[in-house]
């Protein structure tokens, strides 16, 4: 399936910027699971100063908002042709070594609760089967609904809270992987929609290693795992890592954000 998609970021400053730098990971690689046809980021209001490769692997360009702006635009647009791999990136490995997505991070630090959700894992002799039940299950616990946690609620607070959206499911889904002993990560990407055109953020599931099939998404708020409506952004071991758009600024002022995003055939 080729998917066409327009990703647009709008900083909004009220007073002229001092300081201001944006970390991108808005690229999507090309892999077995899609083809990256075309692809462009362009920025106004400041430059790309550097591209390069992150430690995961990941595409990331940091963009210096230009001193003195008052609006910084960035755009990520092209065409991906996806592939229908049941969810099954592979044995595809970067310079991340596999123990290192076993190890928690400050959004996916374990608690009682997801040690529990982890003890059907630690026992199962079908761990595919098992991880989409797991799925399901926490599908069922932390209903989604926006609007209810922020960028920075962890896996703990997600579930003790009993609600959250895309990136809190994921995060519950890899912290209790990781409790079974399971390397698991976070990926950001895009979802074409059934039902619409625009939307007004990107989407993140859940990749768990296994042994025989080596990298396995699932997606939890939809409860699959992905499939040619999917296109990967990057991977990390939480969201900070995989983020499409980090930012800091120094200075006086507020700003205001305003995300628009088309993904359609």
């Amino acid at each position: 399936m080729d998917l066409r998609i327009t990703h647009t970021t709008r900083y909004d400053y009220d007073q002229p910027v001092g300081y201001a730098l944006q970390r991108l990971r808005l690229r999507p690689p090309s892999n077995g699971m899609q083809t990256v046809q075309d692809w462009t980021v362009t920025v106004t209001g400041g430059v790309i100063e550097l591209t390069c490769a992150d430690h995961h692997g990941n595409v990331m360009d940091l963009v210096n908002t230009t001193r003195g702006s008052s609006d910084l635009v960035i755009t990520a647009s092209g065409t991906v042709t996806t592939h229908d791999k049941a969810g099954v990136l592979g044995k595809v490995y970067g310079a991340a070594p596999l123990w290192h997505f076993e190890q928690a991070s400050p959004l996916t630090e374990p608690s009682r609760g997801i040690r529990t959700l982890a003890k059907p894992l630690k026992v199962s002799t079908n761990l595919l089967a098992d991880l989409h039940t797991l799925s399901a299950t926490i599908l069922s616990a932390v209903p989604y609904a926006t609007g209810q946690t922020y960028m920075e609620t962890t896996a703990e607070e997600a579930l003790a809270g009993a609600v959250g959206v895309c990136q809190d499911h994921a995060h519950i889904m890899i912290a209790t992987a990781r409790v079974a002993g399971l390397p698991a990560r976070y990926v950001s990407g895009y979802l074409m929609m059934d039902d619409r055109v625009d939307q007004d953020a990107s989407h993140a599931w859940a990749e768990v290693h296994l042994p025989t099939l080596g990298w396995v998404g699932f997606d939890v708020s939809n409860g699959i795992s992905p499939d040619t409506r999917y296109v990967r952004l990057a991977v990390g071991r939480d969201a900070r890592d995989a983020a499409p758009v980090q930012g800091l600024r120094m200075g006086p002022g507020d700003e205001s954000l305003i995300v628009t995003l088309q993904v359609q055939q």
